[in-house]
């Protein structure tokens, strides 16, 4: 139980009916969720308005609304606080009610397009490497130590959030780092979260079915930089033409790193291949065991994090040297005669080209490059022609394929995709709706040395057609696939 005036505090709370004297249960912003003594706070949200769900939050044991207008009839015996905004207001009872777990750790938040899973996690991996107790929220799985919780969207709901961040501090984690998407951002799920820093990989075309403009998008993400304090420290990619920009209004110390461009931590890679690369970071030579030039951006990106950590440069070298992607971030999946198989969760027009010009980097090209590859329904219609055109234009033999439907005709949306193809490349493009049909033939036209990229859904282990989610694996097939070829 908590004092409802305890777990108040910093709240800006505009008007109040009945006792603020009151002990708190458990709080909830599904009423669903409500029991005995709770305080519900009723969030207007993309799709549900939780003002419409107060009486069943009464019916179900609320002893406290907090909302943005007062309900026409209110009852005597329960307490009703009105807030201007219920979403930032639930983030930061979230964090009271938890002990603010936020400020009792260090807690990096890292946004962008892309990188952001495998640059969260090698940061988790290097910091556990380095021998601390670490915690990790992620897109993929969600950790305290070594205990694995599972995830279900990049950054959870913001009671979600604060409870886990609580977890992490009851067992004795000294460093959290966690993905923080443009949705989270702007629906206020990291209300009263206390960041020591925060990192920005990348912004390209992405989620403008949510955000509508790339401004918008851009704002969303820079808001995480906005609000960091001034003892925090904010990173960006200076190679980033918006990377100046995410840093503009941040109170937070500005740092960069960069291939290209000037830095104030720079990466160089010397080779590449499937194996692994060979690269400079500070003008320190490693091996490290992951390959693609958006990887050098990921491992320099964890590199200057932790040095703003003030960890020991030689131990961070030597333990990124060592260090092992995210699952479904361009896995790599060999067979006995030497196709070269990718699994990757490229998704949108600028990962997909970053995954694709890394392989025809890294291969021969006297091989084929076979690109097997969908676009998700209900989402961002502008990107199914861009990525399309991306594939078909960097591939040998390209396979256009359904990714998660969703409500969506998958014939339609692959109708809209194969719009992006030029003239000439048609002869080389294939359209197989079954996505397991897809793999299938990638692997059955494949000789020798060819490499096989599965993209789109990466870690995913399901298939989501009309509402329903359907086990599907993409390296499970693809491994199999290889194995009997």
């Amino acid at each position: 139980m908590r004092k409802l005036e305890d777990i108040l505090t910093n709240a800006e709370v505009l008007e109040t009916k009945g006792s603020l004297e009151l002990a708190i249960s458990d709080i909830a912003f599904d009423s669903r969720e409500v029991s005995k003594s709770s305080l519900f706070v009723a969030v207007r949200g993309t799709q549900v308005d939780g003002h419409d769900y107060i009486g069943e939050a009464l019916s179900n044991g609320a002893q406290v609304i907090v909302c943005q207008s007062f309900p026409d009839k209110v009852k005597s015996d329960i307490t009703y606080l009105k807030v201007e905004n219920s979403a930032i207001t639930l983030g930061i009872i979230a964090s009271n009610y938890f002990g603010n777990p936020s400020s009792q750790l260090v807690l990096v938040g890292i946004t962008g397009t892309n990188g952001k899973t495998t640059t969260t996690t090698l940061l988790y991996k290097l910091f556990t490497d380095l021998g601390f107790k670490t915690g990790l929220i992620s897109t993929i799985l969600n950790k305290v130590g070594t205990k694995e919780l599972p995830a279900t969207h990049t950054t959870p709901d913001a009671i979600q959030i604060h409870k886990m961040l609580r977890e992490m501090v009851d067992a004795a984690c000294d460093y959290a780092f966690m993905e923080v998407s443009s949705h989270a951002i702007e629906q206020n799920r990291i209300a009263g979260v206390s960041f020591a820093g925060a990192v920005f990989t990348n912004i390209t075309h992405d989620h403008l079915d949510y955000h509508l403009t790339f401004k918008n998008y851009l704002t969303a993400k820079k808001k995480l930089f906005d609000q960091l304090a001034a003892d925090a420290f904010a990173l960006s990619n200076a190679d980033d033409k918006n990377g100046k920009v995410i840093l503009q209004n941040t109170k937070a110390g500005q740092h960069t790193y960069g291939i290209k461009s000037m830095a104030d931590f720079k990466g160089k890679v010397i080779e590449n291949h499937f194996s692994g690369m060979q690269m400079l970071i500070d003008g320190h030579e490693i091996h490290a065991l992951l390959s693609g030039s958006f990887n050098a951006y990921n491992l320099l990106a964890a590199y200057s994090t932790a040095i703003l950590l003030k960890q020991d440069q030689d131990e961070v070298l030597t333990a990124i040297s060592q260090l092992t992607g995210a699952e479904g971030r361009f896995e790599l999946v060999r067979s006995k005669n030497n196709i070269t198989g990718i699994v990757d969760y490229a998704h949108t027009p600028d990962a997909l080209k970053n995954v694709l010009d890394s392989i025809n980097t890294l291969r021969s090209k006297n091989e084929q490059l076979i690109t097997v590859v969908g676009a998700g329904g209900d989402r961002d219609r502008k990107k199914r022609p861009k990525m399309a055109h991306i594939a078909s234009r960097l591939s040998t033999l390209l396979i256009l394929t359904s990714d998660n439907p969703r409500s969506e005709d998958p014939e339609q949306i692959l109708e809209e995709m194969k719009k992006g193809i030029e003239a000439d490349k048609t002869n080389k493009t294939l359209t197989i709706t079954n996505r397991k049909e897809a793999i299938k033939t990638a692997v059955t036209l494949a000789h020798e040395g060819d490499v096989i990229l599965v993209a789109g859904k990466g870690h995913e282990k399901y298939q989501e057609i009309k509402g329903k989610r359907y086990p599907f694996d993409d390296k499970q097939l693809l491994t199999e696939y290889l194995e009997n070829a």
